[in-house]
This record gives structure tokens, sequence and C-alpha cells, in this order.
């Protein structure tokens, strides 16, 4: 199969052409048609296969194939979890579209408005958006929705996630009735697919692969380790592997500022990003890793999802997530479009079942080694920490929970006694 008999345009098989992609993906093959023949689309794939292209190219394909008027009102809207995401797929919009006479424009917050304003008001056929500054630019009557022809909720399983269900809903009221629906996303919960069917007419369903199932190029492998040990662990197998661009996954942001300054601290060149960076550190730490200037980027999972890095060699779970799905789209950063990639948790006992429920969920037993000095501790309880609190903290709030209960229990007695001396009194005077 070819994305000629697909039956997109020349401007866009030129487009494709000078990209370099030969064959569509599974997901772009099962997905365009439909597109392309108007209907509403529910499409399941892994991170990594392709879905941008399998909803931007026939969407692209409609636009300059049925045009409108001079005026250039927003006709498909594309809507994204995250800034990274949009800015990605916005980057797709104009590469596919450099020989189409389309206009496009990406908007998200934690930057400067007037730019992305300036840029609506010129007219554009196609926006990329973030919820957030979309419904903020469309109270200030900055944008209207009222035309959109075509609308791509993308990731929706992430926008769920990050709660963005009432935004969507507020969204979708500010569209007309009439239009074409399409949900593309790396997997789908009951929740999702209840939203899809509130959304979308009718869908057709395209699935690539089974729904979860992680990447299968990726060479995965789990190291044990104590957990105070996992730092030098990092910086050993960096340092001693040559390796010159490795993303890593930690839970928390303060976890992911820690250990970059350990990284730069052992002269390993490293940057963070997180929900508290300013976009502009955003975008200039992940410029910096895709140049090579920047050997390790340390990230929360708000990069899970939207960062395309070409060829990408190493993914590094420095803390497992506590959602098991997120594992998937942490580990998707590598193995891109065909590409051979290594994927390595470090796992402490603590995190024991957080493994178990990813393994299960990907229906594999990853392989698991053991460093000389680096062992895992025999004695380390694996009951998960809770988000945010270590385990000392807990037994601190458990000591004072008990403190304060035997406290509560002897005001408790007091109050007691007092009351049945103020009744003996009453009694007394009563007689």
């Amino acid at each position: 199969m070819s994305f000629k008999s697909l039956g997109l345009s020349e401007p866009l098989l030129k487009a494709i052409s000078k990209k370099g992609y030969e064959t569509p993906s599974p997901i772009q093959a099962k997905a365009i048609p439909p597109v392309l023949e108007g209907k509403d689309v529910l499409a399941s794939a892994q991170t990594g296969t392709g879905k941008t292209a399998g909803f931007t190219l026939p969407l692209l394909h409609y636009l300059s194939e049925n045009p409108k008027a001079k005026f250039r009102p927003i006709r498909a809207l594309i809507l994204t979890p995250t800034r990274e995401l949009a800015a990605q797929v916005y980057d797709n919009v104009k590469e596919y579209s450099e020989f189409l006479n389309i206009r496009s424009a990406v908007i998200f917050g934690g930057v400067n408005q007037k730019p992305q304003v300036a840029r609506i008001r010129q007219g554009i056929d196609v926006l990329v958006a973030t919820p957030g500054r979309l419904i903020d630019l469309e109270s200030q009557g900055a944008l209207s929705l009222k035309r959109v022809e075509v609308f791509v909720l993308d990731e929706a399983d992430r926008m769920l996630d990050m709660g963005f269900l009432r935004d969507i809903e507020r969204v979708m009221k500010l569209m007309p009735d009439k239009r074409q629906n399409l949900m593309f996303s790396a997997t789908f919960s009951k929740d999702i697919k209840k939203l899809a069917y509130s959304i979308l007419n009718n869908p057709v369903q395209v699935e690539a692969t089974p729904e979860n199932t992680a990447v299968e190029i990726i060479d995965q492998k789990v190291y044990r380790v104590a957990k105070g040990k996992k730092t030098g662990l990092i910086i050993k197998l960096i340092s001693e592997g040559n390796w010159k661009q490795v993303l890593v996954f930690t839970r928390t942001k303060h976890g992911a500022n820690k250990l970059c300054k350990k990284m730069i601290s052992a002269g390993i060149s490293a940057a963070a990003i997180h929900g508290n960076k300013s976009q502009g550190a955003r975008t200039k730490a992940l410029a910096g890793f895709k140049n090579g200037s920047i050997r390790v980027l340390v990230a929360t999972d708000i990069a899970a999802r939207g960062l395309d890095i070409p060829l990408l060699p190493h993914v590094i779970n420095f803390e497992l997530p506590n959602i098991s799905e997120d594992y998937v789209h942490r580990i998707g950063r590598t193995g891109r479009a065909g590409a051979s990639g290594e994927a390595i948790s470090l796992v402490s006992a603590d995190e024991t079942t957080y493994l178990r429920d990813i393994e299960k969920l990907i229906d594999m037993k990853i392989d698991v080694e053991i460093v000389e000095g680096f062992e895992p501790d025999p004695n380390a309880s694996t009951e998960p920490v809770k988000p945010g609190q270590n385990r000392n903290q807990g037994r601190r709030r458990s000591s004072n929970s008990k403190a304060s209960s035997k406290n509560n229990s002897s005001n408790n007695k007091n109050s007691s006694r007092n009351r049945n001396k103020n009744r003996r009194r009453n009694n007394e005077n009563r007689r």
C-alpha cells in the first residue's frame, strides 16, 4: 500500500515524499480512508506509530479540496492536552501543508498571547490549541469556533487524566453541531469510550495494535536497586555507557530538579522539564536536548506525550509511574517510526506493586538485572509510598496520629467525668 493509493492529493504526496515517508503506517492506512470519506473516527494506536499524520493528512486534503471564503474562519480545531504536543502537531501541519494554500496557528498558555491573537486575526484554516488558552481567547472575543467543520481530540485519555473534561464539554458547545469529529489516542478506557460516544456520530473504530501493548521493538529492562542508590546507578549507566541522549522520567517536579542537579555535579549536561518551568525554559531545554548540547532531559509525565525526538535511543524510568498506562507512554518516546530503542527502569522495593501492575498491563515479564554495588535493600518494605510522601513521613504521621488519638481519648475521658460531675450536682440541687 502507498500513500497515493489512499487517495491523498498530489501536493500532500509531494510533502510526504519530502519528509521521506514511503508507505503508511498501520494506523494511517486504517484511519485515513474513513476520514477522507467524512466519517467520524475513533482511533487507538500505540504512541510513536504515526497517529498525527493519520488525522492531519486527510484533514488537510479535505480543507484544500473544499476551499472557503478569503476571510478564512477557523475550519479545523485540533485540541491537545499539553503545550509540547500542541507545538509538535502544529509543526506537522506546517510540514504537510507546505505545498497547499492552508494557513495554520498554534495557541497555548505560558507565553504572551499577543502574537497568537495577531496570527489568528490574519485568518487561519487550522488551529492547534490546548484547552485553557483556547477558552481564554474565545472568552475575550479573540477567536470564534462557530465555523469549525472538523474537530480533532488528540490524546483524549491524557485529557481526562489531566482533568480537562469540563473544558472539552465547554469547547464542544462553542462549535456547530454539524461537523466531523475525530478522536485519536494511545489508549481508550471505559471513561474515554463513554466520552467518545457522546461526541462522535456512528464512528468508525480503528485500532492498529492491541490496547496498551508496549512497542515490541523496544528493549525493556529492570534494574533492582536500593532506593538511596538510584542516583549513583543512573550516573554510572549513562557515564560508562557514554550515552549521548537520554530521557529520564521522575514522578515529581522536585525529584526532577534534584536529579538534574546531581547529573550536572557529576559532569553530565542535563536539564529538567516539568509544569513549574516557564514555556521558554521548557522550549530551550527541549531544543538543547534535540541538538545534542544537553545529554539528559529529566522530565515528569507532562513530557510523556508530545515529545517527538527522532531516533531517541534511551529512556530511563528513575521512578516507575504509579499509573501503569503512563509507563507505555514514557517508553514510547523511544523506538519511534520503526527505530530500535532501550527502556530501563530503576525499581526499588516500594515500587514492586507498580512493576507488577505494569507487567500485567503489557502482558510480559521484564528482564531483571542487579548491578554489583547497587543491590536492592533486602530489608526494605515493598509497601508503595503514597505520591508526595516518603516512608519516614508516613511513620511520623502514624506516630503523631497515635499520639493524637491518645490525647483525644484522654480528653474524652475527662469530658465524660466532668459531664457526670455536673449531672450529680444538678441532681443534688433538684433534691
